[in-house]
């Protein structure tokens, strides 16, 4: 599969790993091959370090993850000193985006000023719908007037491209994403987990989760996220970043046919790390990809 681009970058295929799912790269660079995929969205960023939620934090559900994690992270500084650096004097090919996160719109335009210069970023990913923070979570994604706020000032504050990142819960996210592109957005990823809760019986403990509410990741997105994918490509004509749900070739070819630009895989590739490597190469082989 030759190169092509999205976002006005060269990726060597469509594959990613998803936000959350992969830290900065290192965590994961002894475990997964990262020279076989086309990029990386990082773990979130937010302006100060933050310790995430009580543990525990992951727990498997028939068929699927539960998690909580808070959007636990090093903070801008960090980031900017140690996490990006590493990734561009290790993997200087790969792709990054950057995800981004806030308790309020002052946050995410904090780290997106901070990180405007930085080399090596190929774009910043809007994360406006997380399930599973008390603040600055989905909240962000659901008001249009919010979500045109912050993505308008997020585009005063950086040329490099905006990616926004769509809860599944989004009752018209073509209306939603069309006003997200009118506000200065390069394009989306579809989509975030979708809003859970752990219960506590005893034959639950196993999958009690130490905050409570958190977020299902895995298989049961699939079909919601290539419904979203096709809606929000149909709707702005901008590139989407298909994710949830995603085990195997077949599943990466469905986002791609509903309009997918790229596919990112998070908790396949926790289950096993070589899933995504093994879908990069069986998408090359079978030639399923055209660049949009």
């Amino acid at each position: 599969m030759s190169g092509f681009s999205v976002f006005g970058a060269t990726f060597r295929n469509p594959v990613l790993l998803a936000a959350g799912t992969a830290g900065f790269g290192r965590e994961v660079a002894g475990i997964i091959d990262l020279e076989a995929l086309g990029g990386i969205s990082t773990k979130a960023v937010s302006p100060e370090p933050r310790a995430g939620n009580a543990p525990p934090r992951v727990s498997e559900t028939p068929g699927a993850m539960l998690n909580s994690i808070g959007l636990a992270n090093p903070g801008l500084e960090a980031v900017k000193a140690e996490y990006l650096p590493w990734l561009r004097s290790h993997h200087p090919d790969l792709r990054v985006i950057v995800n981004v996160v806030g308790h309020t719109v002052d946050d995410f335009i904090a780290v997106v000023r901070g990180l405007a210069e930085e080399q090596g970023i190929t774009a910043f990913e809007l994360n406006v719908s997380c399930p599973n923070v008390e603040r600055g979570g989905t909240e962000f994604g659901a008001d249009e007037a919010v979500l045109s706020s912050l993505v308008r000032r997020a585009r005063d504050a950086t040329s490099r491209p905006l990616v926004v990142k769509l809860s599944p819960l989004l009752a018209e996210p073509a209306r939603s994403s069309a006003a997200a592109v009118q506000a200065g957005a390069d394009g989306f990823t579809c989509i975030n987990s979708l809003p859970a809760t752990s219960f506590p019986g005893v034959e639950a403990a196993s999958k009690r989760l130490g905050r409570g509410p958190g977020g299902v990741s895995g298989p049961p997105l699939l079909e919601r996220g290539i419904a979203m994918v096709a809606a929000v490509r149909a709707a702005t004509g901008k590139p989407v970043i298909g994710t949830g749900g995603i085990r195997t070739a077949g599943d990466a070819r469905a986002y791609l046919a509903a309009g997918a630009s790229l596919v990112s895989v998070g908790t396949a590739a926790l289950a096993d790390p070589r899933a995504p490597e093994r879908i990069a190469r069986e998408l090359e082989q079978k030639g399923a990809h055209a660049a949009a």
